[in-house]
């Protein structure tokens, strides 16, 4: 009897650049600005270029054989849309979704990886966080545990998903923000690795943050 190949999923924690946030990026904007000032903004975006640099060079010295990889993708829903929305989020600066683009420009298929429903929930819950960040009113309790319950179920929704489309001899790169823990729902005959990033210091600032 012919044993089947392995999949493997190669995780890599991001954090998401301003034109990975839709609409709220100029609201997240200026609540950063106006708590930490300009040029800590400034700094922060470097870092998160640098880092999405860095990304992609250890992307590169992987053995990847892209006609049996698979693109996972935090915040892209399964809508039938998925490469539109990988190429509207890359014209507009994204450097998460360009790097999508070099992949499957190289034979990788991206993949729908979010529940539609659920996305729409957070995104409230940012939205109505922010504004209130803004107002300076403190998140509430409830506020917080719906927040995290929301995550919860993502991360469910996320790994079933890869379990049911990741096939055997497969690779996944699933791009994924720091919060995240798909692993601890992902089926045993799948081979996770995590793939993390040293994040380099913002120029002008030797602390970590």
């Amino acid at each position: 009897m012919r044993r089947e190949e392995p999949k493997r999923l190669i995780w890599i924690p991001i954090i998401h650049t301003p034109e990975d946030l839709g609409s709220l990026k100029e609201p997240v904007r200026r609540l950063h600005v106006k708590r930490t000032g300009r040029a800590h903004w400034q700094r922060r975006q470097l870092t998160i270029e640098n880092m999405w640099t860095n990304i992609e060079r250890e992307i590169e010295q992987l053995d990847l054989d892209y006609a049996r990889l698979r693109l996972y993708q935090d915040g892209l829903a399964c809508c039938g849309r998925e490469e539109e929305i990988v190429r509207e989020l890359a014209g507009i600066g994204s450097r998460n979704h360009q790097l999508l683009l070099k992949l499957m420009a190289r034979g990788a298929r991206i993949m729908g990886t979010e529940s539609p429903e659920l996305l729409l929930e957070e995104y409230e819950l940012s939205r109505h966080a922010v504004l209130a960040a803004g107002a300076r009113k403190a998140v509430t309790p409830q506020q917080q545990e719906a927040s995290e319950r929301i995550l919860r179920r993502r991360d469910a929704y996320i790994a079933e998903r890869i379990a049911q489309t990741l096939l055997s001899g497969e690779t996944g790169l699933i791009f994924l923000g720091l919060l995240h823990s798909v692993d601890e729902h992902l089926p045993r005959d799948i081979e996770t690795t995590r793939l993390d990033v040293v994040l380099p210091a913002a120029p002008g600032n030797g602390r970590r943050r």
